[in-house]
């Protein structure tokens, strides 16, 4: 958003377009109030009048009719508001996109992420060897499900079924394996079998691994006994770790587990799930090459920590 400052020349000036004035006006159409105009603005209302009149001189026409506390356009300030407001919207768009956020100096990236059990186990607890490796840098870890937009404050997106619209560099991180996994003295010895007398949990948050599962392992939903039902993998896990069942998920979010030996993968439950996950360092980012830097580490932690084990 532009903050408006008065403009004490321009109406003098008739070759040199009030942006400014452009601007204010643009808002008194959208919010249909000088009033609220001027605090969308973050300005007087003395100011917005002041720069519509700078408006109305520069272009030789009315703009806008007072009825009472309301601000009408007139059919000009119509065709001009129709002409002008997407162009004003695009420059306000434009910048906030390309900006270089505040204490750009700082050595400190914001990673953003859809993938809440991936960033609880294997992420977070890996951070402080990039720190290290790339000099102290500060890692900032968001999470959201929301498709993200060029205007939200991050450097680095991780993701498995979001898309980046605005420009960025990309690399793949991991294929998707998935694998059964249960406690040690409920797995130890057993077969794949072993998946059709003991309860499988349920994670609502991605309800796609399942099904895709047991088509991989030749079995459908009668095959197998359902379990209990939670929100995401980070909350399954200490379930798995400590009841009598068992839980399809990503190898990724459990390679750490089975190797310090808090769980057991079911020999012969690995199935690839045919998605993919992903960094992108966008191009707006404060710090391009910490970001590149992030996702080329990411990449390789990625391959180190998986698979776990043969199965």
């Amino acid at each position: 958003m532009f903050i408006v400052a008065p403009e004490q020349t321009v109406a003098a000036q008739d070759d040199e377009v009030p942006l400014n004035a452009i601007r204010a006006f643009v808002t008194v159409a959208r919010e249909g109030s000088v009033t609220r105009a001027a605090t969308t603005l973050g300005t007087t209302q003395s100011s917005v009048s002041r720069y519509l009149s700078v408006l109305r001189d520069y272009l030789g026409a009315d703009l806008i009719e007072r009825r009472g506390r309301r601000s009408d356009l007139t059919e000009f300030g119509r065709l001009f508001a129709n002409a002008v407001s997407e162009p004003i919207e695009t420059v306000g768009f434009t910048a906030k996109r390309m900006r270089r956020r505040a204490g750009a100096g700082t050595n400190r990236i914001v990673v953003r992420t859809s993938l809440s059990t991936f960033a609880f186990s294997l992420l977070i607890p890996n951070l402080q060897a990039f720190s290290a490796e790339a000099g102290g840098v500060i890692v900032d870890v968001v999470s959201s499900l929301s498709p993200p937009v060029s205007s939200d404050d991050f450097d680095i997106l991780i993701t498995r079924d979001l898309s980046v619209i605005e420009p960025a560099d990309s690399w793949e991180i991991y294929k998707e394996e998935l694998v059964c996994v249960g406690p040690p003295n409920l797995v130890a010895g057993r077969e794949l079998s072993i998946v059709r007398s003991t309860p499988i949990l349920n994670i609502t948050s991605r309800p796609d691994i399942l099904p895709t599962w047991l088509r991989a392992m030749n079995l459908s939903s009668s095959d197998i006994r359902a379990g209990a039902r939670y929100d995401h993998n980070y909350l399954a896990l200490p379930a798995v770790m400590t009841g009598k069942c068992l839980l399809v998920a990503p190898e990724i979010i459990v390679s750490d587990l089975v190797r310090g030996g808090a769980l057991q993968i079911v020999p012969g439950s690995r199935a690839p799930s045919g998605m993919q996950y992903r960094a992108y360092a966008v191009d707006r980012s404060a710090h391009p090459e910490i970001a590149r830097s992030f996702c080329r580490w990411l990449a390789r932690l990625c391959k180190k920590v998986a698979p776990a084990q043969a199965a």
